[in-house]
This record gives structure tokens, C-alpha cells and sequence, in this order.
């Protein structure tokens, strides 16, 4: 057996709050550099997931606690929309992807890690990224620490208008 060890994740597994909604708790936290927030529109804000797929892993969520798609009032599908589309032109212009996978998880059984409070992935991906370590160990390198990468992203952010 292979051992990985990953002591930052004992904060996350001993974290009384992670039954709380990350979405309703993380915004009123006030600290937008820690939460991993990178910018909060009228409808709907954009957040770094803490645990990515790859580096510039982001989500896209309406303010309002809601996890049924189609109980979006229009003005938030509209903003969410337009705001994945924002999150792939700055990807695209810092990280230069090649592709993104872009989806949303709705309900436990489709794999919802929070399902009462809906959000999109933007993940990006590049040609090669997936290489012999996640194949043959099982094991993900990221390339970049995520306070780097929010660094990189938070001004392009910072330009956009609510």
C-alpha cells in the first residue's frame, strides 16, 4: 500500500462548518483572499474550488441558497451564463488552456458534493495533463499553489463590472 500524505486535508475533515452550505457560509466570511473568492456579481459569484481537479479549477454559483436549476429566477441564469463565459475568457488569457470541461452535478445520486445549492465547474484542461502519475499511482500534481494561481486570476476579475 502507498501512503499520500496530505495533512492539510485534516482542517477540511475536522471542520464542524463543512455540513454548513460553503456557498451561503464562505461569501459571509469577509475574507474574500482566504475564502478563494474572486469576484461577487448581483446574482452570483465566482470561487476557486479548494480541492481541483486542476489549477484554475473555478465554480460558479447563484448568491441565493438555491439547488434546483429550473427554480433560477431568469436574471440569475442570465448572469450565471454570463459569468462562465467571463471565467473562460480570463482561463484563456492566464492560464491558456487547451479545452475546458464545464457542467454542473444536480442531486447526490449525479454527484453533487453540496446539493442544495447549485454551481457550475470550469475546469480547465490541457493537452498531456493527464499523465503516468494519475494512470499508474493514482496521484494528481498540481503544478501551482492555489494562492498563486488566485493571485493570477483576481485582477482580470477585479476589472469586471457588477
Amino acid at each position: 500500500m502507498q501512503i499520500l500524505w496530505a495533512p492539510w486535508r485534516m482542517e477540511y475533515i475536522l471542520d464542524e462548518r463543512k455540513r454548513e452550505c460553503i456557498f451561503c457560509l464562505l461569501p459571509g466570511e469577509g475574507d474574500d483572499r482566504k475564502s478563494l473568492i474572486l469576484y461577487r456579481g448581483n446574482k452570483v459569484f465566482v470561487i476557486m474550488n479548494r480541492y481541483p481537479y486542476t489549477n484554475g479549477h473555478l465554480m460558479v454559483s447563484p448568491i441565493r441558497h438555491e439547488g434546483s436549476l429550473e427554480c433560477l429566477e431568469a436574471e440569475e441564469m442570465r448572469e450565471l451564463f454570463e459569468m462562465i463565459r467571463e471565467c473562460i475568457i480570463i482561463l484563456k488569457k492566464e492560464l491558456h488552456p487547451d479545452g475546458f470541461n464545464i457542467g454542473m452535478n444536480l442531486g447526490r445520486v449525479a454527484g453533487a458534493g453540496v446539493e442544495n445549492h447549485l454551481h457550475f465547474h470550469i475546469v480547465p484542461r490541457w493537452s498531456g495533463d493527464t499523465n503516468f502519475m494519475p494512470v499508474l499511482a493514482d496521484v494528481k500534481v498540481m503544478p501551482e499553489f492555489l494562492e498563486v494561481t488566485y493571485g493570477r486570476l483576481k485582477p482580470h476579475f477585479d476589472k469586471l463590472k457588477c
